[in-house]
């Protein structure tokens, strides 16, 4: 049964227009107005609130933790230390992604891991041979907010027990928030300077308050999936069920996709030991890449002669979509977009796209299937190099 987030009781009396969206059976707020355009505002020029607990939560404990993670990440664990937060691919034999998420290394022989999808049978699966562990799923008990965003250290710091300024970008730290003690990280999914907050569900509202508190005189603003789903495209980063699907659901492998083929190739390590996909994923490596995702920016000169023929003023998507567009270079079909949004930061209609590999170089010219007057016409665009927004507070 959906319920709502341990949030629920702050979020639902500001969510106007009920734009409510399901996310690993939880309620979450669409956007908190009728449009979505001040919430992403706050993300990029201020700071954003949002709540993030739906994420798949597991906590791993015991000797063998690094060994079970070690096997079935594509990173490695052994080498990330206390206070160290891994995002990282899983995958299947066939090194084929699962899905993807974050290790957080919490103390010597305790992690957090998080994923978009149920995973706690994959790890029951690969705990053979190994005694000295325990795994238990905190996703209901454990709740999450994100506050990203340009002022976002800034709010942390009025009410935190211990300067922020100092963690690093994928750290963690253990603080207390306003007297909450709560666990910090600086992760996102928007592309920009921003923490990951952890916390007892219990004590989810009194964070809220405490955090709307502080941040008000920094015009902090509680934000919707629709607005963090135009910063991460913004961000180039992925999303499960919408750029790819997992291995555990395809029908057919071409619905599949390695993380090489997914841009995630520096997350791929072969100086580890034995964990699953390797091998297929080393043999891939050596014999290279048939598809690879890159972004793609849209011409404007192009839409705006598309739309002119007809008499008609550009139409462009200001929420993102996410649906399966062809894409065509030569007269024939040479891959296919599955997000895409205008960036009212910087002002360019950009798209993720899986590509053909000998057509995804940057500044390589492709055409995009657009709807214009209800009829199926091409626009021109072009191979970008991923991600299009990286500014350099995400990582200072």
């Amino acid at each position: 049964m959906t319920r709502g987030t341990p949030f629920h009781s702050r979020t639902a009396p500001l969510c106007e227009p009920q734009n409510w969206r399901r996310w690993a059976g939880y309620f979450v707020v669409g956007s908190y107005e009728m449009s979505h355009d001040r919430e992403y505002f706050a993300i990029r020029n201020s700071a954003a609130l949002i709540d993030i607990t739906p994420l798949h939560k597991y906590v791993l404990r015991g000797p063998d933790a690094v060994r079970l993670l070690d096997r079935i990440v594509t990173r490695s664990v052994a080498k990330c230390v206390v206070g160290q937060v891994l995002y990282t691919p899983w995958c299947d034999e066939d090194g084929k992604v699962i899905d993807d998420g974050t290790v957080a290394r919490l103390d010597e022989q305790t992690f957090r891991i998080t994923a978009a999808e149920p995973n706690l049978h994959w790890l029951h699966d690969n705990m053979y041979g190994l005694r000295n562990i325990s795994v238990e799923e905190v996703s209901d008990s454990t709740a999450a907010l994100a506050l990203q965003g340009p002022l976002s250290r800034a709010i942390l710091n009025q009410i935190s027990s211990v300067n922020l300024d100092s963690l690093k970008y994928f750290r963690l730290k253990s603080v207390e928030l306003g007297g909450i003690a709560v666990t910090i990280s600086r992760t996102g999914y928007t592309g920009d300077l921003g923490y990951e907050i952890w916390v007892d569900a219990a004590k989810a509202e009194s964070l809220w308050d405490k955090l709307i508190e502080a941040g008000t005189p920094y015009s902090v603003t509680p934000a919707g999936i629709l607005a963090l789903d135009v910063a991460r495209v913004e961000a180039g980063l992925i999303m499960l069920d919408v750029d790819y699907t997992s291995a555990k659901k395809a029908l057919i492998e071409s619905q599949k996709s390695s993380p090489f083929e997914l841009g995630l190739g520096w997350a791929v390590s072969f100086d580890k030991g034995e964990y699953v996909g390797k091998r297929a994923l080393m043999a891939e490596k050596e014999r290279g890449l048939a598809w690879q995702l890159a972004g793609l920016e849209v011409e404007w000169d192009s839409l705006e002669r598309l739309f002119n023929e007809v008499g008609l003023p550009v139409q462009l998507p200001m929420a993102a979509w996410r649906s399966d567009v062809p894409i065509y270079s030569g007269g024939r079909q040479i891959g296919y977009a599955t997000s895409g949004v205008w960036s009212p930061l910087l002002k360019k209609y950009v798209v993720l796209a899986h590509l053909e590999s000998s057509h995804a170089e940057p500044g390589k010219q492709v055409f995009m299937e657009v709807t214009v007057d209800h009829k199926r016409r091409l626009a021109r665009a072009f191979v970008a190099k991923l991600p299009f927004f990286d500014p350099e507070r995400k990582r200072k």
